[in-house]
């Protein structure tokens, strides 16, 4: 139901044909194959295309009688799902935002469960108006409401029961290739806390973003859940909840579990890439190490969220004149030692270290509950270790361990204030007021925990109290403030969303079988040089979030770049890492832009579909050699240069039976079997024990499982359920089958 959306500029065209870069420019969609027909075709999200069915289809796939007369295009259908998305807010208007978020949910879910095509298109067409349905903030009071909002699994959900089975369970997932999968434990959801199973809302949402801005395929991505239990006394208590009613799994047992459902991920889909979420802080930082030099993963908490505030760090100091060299010298107050404000830090002191050359001691000042970690302190988490400051250095400027936010504040006069403390309201009015003493003239404010009511502060208190020559950011959606002098209070919201899917499709696209930390910064980098001065000095720091698929581009492109420049690409497909690396700047973002997906109904093909034969069917002599005789019947089709194509179409699992006209043998055929001359192509059915017999030499060879996925003349291939591979060197010997140029074509008895 896809085809890939083609820009790609004249300058780089021919280069890009010399890469290899497989891109449609036709503006006529190839057609898709389905194993289905009728209502089961209706039933499926990924086939349905509700009324816009054409007659022809209707016909071809058995849906006559099933569906209103009149065909509705698609672009009717997307304009009534907008007038009914409208209505939908005319008719909330004045209740409370809970209810209006959680109505605008439900509607675009039924739309996901029904029509995924026109859901995306819905999605991508509008995504500055619906990403803070389907991700932040809505998306926390839905994981909070998930029980009670379930309607119909989406992804996979293992738990701690799976524990031995988990290289079996994975291949109930249908989906022979997975580009992309989102992995959450549901222990800290945004600023929620433990969630267990409800959780799963974050990974679905986290993939429909990685849909509609990078463009992965969304028959290729995977959310999954992994139940060890919840500490959630709550949700323990909930009849309606879904998970596993007991205590989280610690210590070993929670890493075993994690190993294999990792080992498991891999051994199917080896160059999928692996997303870690919302894992609490003790496990988000373990699980990172343990796994980030064997596997294409990363932690969008820690590495994306990092990230996105390298870029509005690097930002402010564009916005106060300087150079990005002057980075080393900021003083950064950070509020919140969770996994996610020592990724920043982490982050941050690495982009230094590199500005630098030498080993860094820059001015980050990191508050936890407790106040400001020194080294006085005992009992430091060791990744919190790194960023204590030391004491001496401190108590010269009066403070002392434990100071807390205020008093850090009033001596430090920092640069930047950061928080992603997860508190509400901690950036409180005598904090910002305290920022105006900032020795920055431009002192920037990031309240970054979502969802809303956890932001540090609003953006109307930020300059209200911190001064009209702040700038400011945040993790979750405000509007802009209106200032008293006509100005405008610009709001950066530092949102994953600009980075995460750019550095998930630059590892897919290069091969990467690793992430490493110079992919991350190349990300980074690319998003704090998006921006021109101009809007720099706007107070604007991050681009508009209907530009997503030309950021993601271009975030994903560096990321290409430093994978290949780290030699940790491996290449994807024809393109290898020599064609990679001869690529420009514009080609790799071209590339990438090529492969970017885009939702469009495609024809829909039913397998061996031409046709439709009785459970048992016979054809003569004198219909297959007479052309008039054989354009009356049923059971051929034809092409322009008059060659007959002949297709068997399955129905119930039927086996239909076909004469051979020149041998008067019976062939039994299970499913379709002929796609084409030539082409023959058996599809398994519940492991019976396949025969393919041999009719001039009667020999007969069987195979087992999936035993033949095609035989193609002359070449002849049997692909074998073990990934084995041979060739029939008799096949030219067989007797044919259905040619109209009087040659024989494949016979066999199954």
């Amino acid at each position: 139901m896809w085809r890939r959306t083609v820009a790609r500029s004249a300058a780089v065209a021919e280069n890009l044909r010399r890469f290899s870069i497989a891109a449609s420019t036709s503006s006529i969609p190839s057609p898709c194959i389905v194993h289905k027909r009728g209502a089961d075709i209706l039933h499926d999200p990924w086939f349905n295309k509700d009324t816009g069915f054409p007659l022809t289809e209707r016909d071809r796939l058995g849906l006559r009688g099933l569906l209103p007369p009149r065909v509705i295009s698609f672009e009717q259908q997307y304009e009534r799902f907008m007038d009914s998305y409208r209505s939908l807010e005319k008719n909330t208007a004045g209740q409370s935002d809970n209810i209006v978020a959680l109505a605008k949910w439900r509607i675009l879910n039924r739309l996901h469960d029904r029509n995924e095509t026109l859901y995306y298109k819905v999605l991508i067409d509008n995504i500055k108006d619906f990403a803070p349905i389907i991700y932040t903030p809505t998306v926390g009071l839905v994981c909070q409401n998930y029980s009670g909002l379930f309607r119909r699994p989406r992804g996979m959900y293992f738990s701690a029961k799976d524990k031995g089975e988990m290289m079996s369970i994975i291949y109930n997932w249908p989906a022979s290739e997975v580009d992309m999968i989102v992995l959450t434990d549901g222990s800290r959801i945004l600023g929620l806390g433990d969630l267990g199973v409800q959780g799963i809302g974050i990974p679905i949402g986290k993939l429909d973003m990685y849909v509609a801005a990078a463009g992965i395929n969304p028959q290729r991505v995977l959310p999954i859940m992994l139940d060890v239990g919840t500490n959630n006394e709550k949700l323990l208590e909930d009849p309606l909840y879904l998970g596993l009613r007991e205590r989280r799994l610690e210590g070993e047992e929670y890493i075993s579990i994690v190993d294999e459902l990792m080992e498991a991920l891999h051994r199917r889909w080896p160059k999928a890439v692996i997303q870690f979420e919302d894992f609490q802080f003790k496990w988000a930082f373990e699980t990172l190490q343990r796994y980030r030099k064997k596997y294409c993963m990363f932690n969008d908490d820690i590495q994306g969220t990092a990230g996105v505030a390298l870029a509005g760090l690097l930002g402010v100091v564009r916005a106060q004149g300087r150079q990005l060299l002057d980075f080393v010298n900021q003083k950064i107050v950070v509020a919140g030692a969770g996994s996610a404000g020592l990724g920043v830090l982490n982050m941050a002191y690495q982009a230094v270290s590199t500005m630098t050359g030498t080993k860094a001691n820059p001015q980050f000042y990191l508050i936890d509950k407790n106040g400001l970690i020194t080294t006085e302190r005992s009992g430091v988490d060791p990744s919190a270790a790194p960023f204590a400051k030391v004491i001496g250095e401190v108590e010269s400027i009066g403070l002392r361990e434990g100071s807390d936010l205020l008093e850090v504040v009033k001596k430090v006069k920092p640069h930047v204030l950061l928080g992603l403390s997860g508190v509400g309201g901690i950036f409180n009015e005598q904090v910002l007021k305290a920022m105006r003493d900032s020795d920055s003239p431009k002192p920037a404010i990031f309240a970054m925990s979502n969802p809303t009511n956890n932001a540090e502060c609003t953006a109307a208190d930020a300059f209200k109290h911190a001064g009209e020559n702040i700038v400011f950011g945040s993790g979750s959606p405000f509007q802009n403030v209106d200032l008293e002098n006509g100005k405008i209070g610009h709001v950066n919201q530092a949102n994953n969303m600009y980075l995460f899917p750019g550095i998930g499709l630059g590892a897919l696209l290069s091969g990467a079988h690793i992430i490493s930390d110079g992919m991350l910064q190349a990300a980074s980098e690319c998003l704090a040089s998006y921006m021109t001065e101009e809007d720099i000095q706007k107070g604007k720091f991050y681009p508009s979030i209907g530009s997503i698929r030309n950021i993601t581009a271009e975030v994903g492109a560096a990321v290409l770049r430093a994978a290949v420049t780290e030699e940790v690409a491996e290449g994807r497909g024809e393109v290898g890492t020599k064609e990679l690396a001869h690529m420009s700047k514009e080609e790799t973002v071209e590339y990438v832009t090529s492969n970017m997906w885009y939702p469009i109904y495609s024809p829909l093909q039913a397998v061996g579909s031409h046709c439709t034969l009785s459970p048992t069917s016979s054809i003569s002599s004198s219909l297959y050699r007479s052309p008039t005789n054989r354009s009356k019947h049923p059971a051929f089709g034809f092409r322009d240069d008059n060659k007959i194509q002949f297709h068997l179409q399955f129905v119930r699992r039927k086996l239909y039976r076909i004469i051979d006209l020149d041998t008067q043998m019976m062939c039994s055929w299970s499913y379709e079997l002929m796609k084409e001359p030539h082409t023959v192509t058996i599809i398994p059915f519940w492991r019976k024990l396949y025969k393919i017999v041999d009719l001039e030499t009667k020999v007969t060879d069987s195979w087992s499982y999936g035993l033949m996925n095609e035989i193609t003349h002359p070449i002849g291939k049997l692909g074998w359920f073990a990934d084995q591979m041979i060739n029939i060197e008799y096949l030219d010997k067989l007797p044919c089958f259905l040619e109209s140029d009087g040659t024989k074509s494949i016979n066999a008895d199954v």
